[in-house]
């Protein structure tokens, strides 16, 4: 079975990346104006500093919206459906695309709290996923 694509890192988004291989959910926050953004850009969106600094999210959230895939769309999701896809709006008011963990389709609702886990997916990429917020970790 094919492996998991796995991110592609860039100048932009390296240190998300390696914040992800250590545990750390890390939003870039502009040293200017202090707009955090997601994804990883260089440029503010608001004053246009070029000036940043990663910072440590908080991890939590709450979901904003959400769809159930019942087909496998790459070849390395096949076995994994229904696949729930959620779009999280992080406590510091950035939304991030992942997927949730520990819950089954049905369950999920917007506005559900949730908190990221690391989830070791291949070899060096670990993604930041999410749970319902409170979930007992999984041995």
């Amino acid at each position: 079975m094919p492996e998991f694509p796995a991110p592609v890192p860039t100048q932009d988004t390296e240190p998300f990346w390696q914040g992800c291989r250590e545990g750390k959910l890390l939003l870039q926050r502009c040293a200017a104006c202090g707009v955090v953004r997601y994804p990883p850009r260089p440029m503010c969106p608001q004053c246009t500093s070029l000036e940043s600094r990663w910072v440590p999210a908080t991890g939590t959230g709450t979901v904003f919206s959400y769809t159930v895939t019942h087909q496998a769309l790459h070849p390395s999701l096949v076995g994994r459906t229904p696949h729930v896809i959620v779009l999280v709006e992080l406590d510091e008011g950035v939304r991030m695309t992942s997927t949730v963990l520990g819950c089954t389709p049905d369950q999920v609702r917007i506005g559900m709290p949730v908190e990221v886990v690391f989830h070791q997916e291949t070899d060096g990429v670990i993604l930041p996923l999410f749970r319902p917020a409170g979930a007992e970790r999984a041995p």
